[in-house]
């Protein structure tokens, strides 16, 4: 499936089973009358995989040493862009940052890296299923940051358009998105 093919598939799937309209309270605290839960489109099969591979395509220029970001709208992605990185030829490992380290155990804010394993001076790309004002992102970005990795960008499926592009922008953090949500307003 060609590029545009696959990006036109990705965002049927994401209107028919993570678009809805009606008032809701975002992460944020704001209202809206339109919200994403793009969880129901990360675990589907066919959703995953082409989020997936349109999220590799779109980083493959940038030399990522790992991805990931707070628990729970990254887990997924990172999770799905992890597998078909190794199995393309040029891995990209995959953490979560949780947000609030547990009380027990390791007592980590960020997981899913192996003993002895470290983001210090690694290339890393925060990752977000919906971004509005980049809040969520910001934590993940700080707990990465205080694990010596350098943040090269914040990538998210969706953003709502709603502030975070000037919140990075202001941190010095470059931001990409899929899809922008407007291109799911229309219609």
């Amino acid at each position: 499936m060609s590029k545009s093919a696959s990006r036109a598939r990705l965002a049927d799937i994401i209107r028919k089973r993570s678009f809805g309209r009606g008032e809701i309270t975002l992460a944020s605290g704001r209202k809206s009358d339109f919200y994403f839960n793009l969880k129901p489109t990360m675990l589907d099969p066919e959703g995953a995989a082409l989020l997936a591979e349109l999220s590799l395509d779109a980083l493959k220029d940038d030399q990522v040493d790992y991805i990931g970001g707070l628990e729970m709208g990254a887990v997924p992605i990172a999770g799905a862009i992890a597998q078909l990185s190794w199995l393309k030829g040029h891995p990209i490992a995959a953490f979560f940052v949780r947000k609030k380290p547990k009380e027990h155990g390791a007592r980590l804010a960020v997981e899913g890296l192996a003993k002895g394993e470290s983001l210090s001076g690694k290339r890393i790309v925060i990752v977000e299923d919906v971004t509005t004002t980049g809040g969520s992102a910001i934590k993940a970005v700080d707990a990465v940051k205080d694990a010596g990795g350098e943040v090269v960008m914040v990538f998210t499926m969706v953003d709502r358009d709603e502030g975070a592009t000037e919140a990075f922008t202001e941190a010095g953090i470059p931001f990409r998105a899929l899809y922008k949500a407007g291109e799911f307003l229309k219609g």
